[in-house]
């Protein structure tokens, strides 16, 4: 291990990515960690007590409980990723786009920014009402000043991802949530210690859900169906190309921890909504969509089903997004390969679709299991969000990934990589 980590350091290329990336989260956390002006801490704090605000703070990675610069955090931006990849099946401009390789990824790219830019302003003046108590002056400019802060922290937030996707290390986005969960464990496990509430057998049963979560998002990242593919074999000349034998690596999870964060959040955008007007039916809506209600009813049972079902939808709209099976069958017809068995063209792609179905199912079932069944016994045990099963879920994703792009940036320099 220690040989890998200095061969990351040895590669200057490899280096600096690591650098760039380690920079950025220091940034991220740094705008995290400042508050904005004029606010009442000891206010907002009461009002951080488990629920939906709980759950939301544990994504901007405790900066909303501080009300700080970054208080919005990626949610927005993520937000505005799902409405614009679900208006790609609706509008056929936008489904255009995304046809037209790099050039039309970034026309949906920089529409979900300016759509990002909307959704924070209108988080921001919805919390700058919700937490109007906190507020040391209530004037229109000091009002203004929050909205624009707090809307700028997003934009920034949504700049420094995509520099870690385009210079750094991993997938930017997930980085940054992977900062936030993992900036506020310390915290955790000292209010636990101080308030008397952990022992020996809650930290054994917690180390044992977190090593079963562990291998589970490890076995199904790193399960895969082999599809053989054969080429053709082509004479140009004296020289004689294809003839060889390779496969598709269809894997059970294509999606990754995507869909987690996505289904995470469907439930708090309506949830965040409902809590800016309190009381009578939006309050319902709120409770209904919180993991967490309130003192004494630590899992609700909506909440667990809807996040359910989400993840299943979620993890077979974005691994067809991510595995095109025409797209996969139009190549194999322009290079000469064929499946053995199956005609080239559309058959090819029906039976690629076929097969991705059959195994996006348990995988998406197996994904919502690990993400959901060690929520259930951290709920009866009344554990805090940080070290619930979509936190490590999600943590324990996001370093895969990230190690299986350092895999590959070693490999291709001919190092040894982490797996074997």
């Amino acid at each position: 291990m220690f040989q890998i980590i200095r061969n990351i350091f040895v590669i200057r290329e490899l280096r600096n990515k690591v650098l760039f990336t380690l920079a950025i989260l220091v940034i991220y956390r740094l705008g995290a960690a400042i508050p904005v002006p004029g606010i009442d801490l000891s206010i907002i704090e009461d009002l951080f007590q488990g629920g939906i605000l709980g759950f939301l703070d544990l994504f901007s990675g405790g900066a909303l409980a501080r009300f700080a610069v970054f208080s919005l955090g990626i949610m927005p931006y993520i937000t505005a990723t799902i409405i614009m990849q679900l208006l790609q099946m609706v509008i056929p401009r936008l489904e255009e786009w995304a046809k037209e390789g790099e050039t039309g990824r970034r026309k949906i790219q920089q529409i979900a920014r300016y759509m990002t830019v909307g959704l924070a302003l209108l988080q921001s003046t919805g919390m700058v009402f919700f937490f109007r108590e906190a507020m040391v002056s209530h004037t229109w400019p000091y009002i203004f000043l929050i909205i624009v802060t707090l809307t700028s922290g997003t934009t920034l937030i949504m700049w420094l991802g995509e520099l870690i996707t385009q210079f750094g290390i991993g997938n930017g986005i997930s980085l940054l949530i992977f900062t936030s969960i993992i900036s506020g464990m310390p915290g955790a496990i000292i209010q636990m210690v101080r308030l008397g509430e952990i022992n020996i057998f809650r930290i054994g049963l917690i180390g044992i859900i977190a090593l079963a979560v562990v291998v589970g998002v490890i076995m199904i990242q790193q399960g895969e169906r082999r599809i053989t593919v054969q080429y053709a074999k082509q004479i140009r000349g004296r020289r004689v190309y294809g003839g060889r034998g390779t496969y598709i690596p269809l894997k059970v999870n294509q999606a990754g921890v995507i869909p987690v964060i996505f289904a995470s959040s469907v439930l708090l955008f309506p949830a965040m909504i409902a809590q800016f007007f309190p009381g009578g039916l939006t309050q319902v809506i709120a409770d209904m969509l919180s993991p967490a209600p309130g003192p004494g009813n630590v899992i609700n049972p909506v909440y667990i089903g809807l996040y359910s079902v989400l993840i299943i939808i979620f993890t077979y709209f974005y691994s067809a997004v991510v595995f095109n099976p025409t797209d996969i069958a139009d190549n194999f017809k322009k290079y000469g390969g064929f499946i053995p068995g199956i005609r080239p063209g559309r058959p090819t792609a029906g039976f690629l679709g076929k097969i991705l179905n059959r195994i996006t199912l348990p995988g998406s079932i197996f994904l919502a299991s690990i993400a959901i069944l060690p929520e259930l016994f951290y709920g009866y045990m009344d554990v805090p969000f940080r070290f619930g099963g979509i936190s490590l879920l999600i943590v324990v994703g996001v370093a895969l990934e990230t190690m299986k792009q350092l895999e590959s940036q070693l490999l291709m320099r001919h190092y040894e990589g982490f797996f074997k």
